[in-house]
């Protein structure tokens, strides 16, 4: 007796919570794959391919693969894109024959044989997310400092002071 998720050509369902990364990997593949020649490992493995030096300032753009004229060609390897800013442009280039290496042992076989540098703007700019802070009244600093007076433990009654204070600060006015 087959039950109806055994039937070839249908995909298995599994059953409860699947990581989101799992989900975001299935949907983004085939849209790098696509318009980049990439997947999102490469994406995802980027910082720990360039190391720390060039991780921040650097970012795969695209595998461009060579137009294959028939069948009986033999494999030719990709170039990979690499946008980079502009003062790590110099270090990427003297790192180019180590990076080809950690690239090529990343997918497995020797998958690029070239690097192209396009000098553009990496690092997005995070917008500050921090909550605005006011400054205390001096009759808020004494509400605090009665509702803590009678805590024994110096260390316990700072902390709950210092987060009194910060809670009233986020508050507004």
């Amino acid at each position: 007796m087959t039950s109806p998720s055994d039937t070839p050509g249908k995909p298995r369902r599994r059953n409860g919570p699947q990581p989101v990364a799992d989900l975001v990997g299935g949907l983004m593949d085939p849209i790098l794959r696509r318009k980049a020649g990439m997947t999102t490992g490469l994406v995802a493995a980027w910082a720990e391919i360039t190391g720390p030096g060039l991780r921040d300032l650097t970012r795969p753009e695209k595998l461009v693969w060579p137009a294959r004229r028939d069948e009986g060609d033999p494999f030719e390897p990709a170039t990979l894109v690499i946008a980079c800013e502009a003062a790590a442009a110099l270090r990427l280039q003297h790192q180019t024959s180590e990076l080809l290496a950690r690239v090529n042992a990343f997918f497995g076989f020797a998958a690029v044989a070239r690097i192209k540098i396009v000098q553009k703007a990496v690092s997005q700019h995070r917008p500050d997310r921090k909550p605005k802070l006011r400054d205390l009244a001096p009759a808020e600093h004494a509400r605090v400092a009665e509702m803590v007076a009678r805590i024994e433990d110096p260390r316990l009654q700072k902390a709950l002071r210092a987060f009194a204070e910060t809670t009233l600060r986020r508050s507004p006015g």
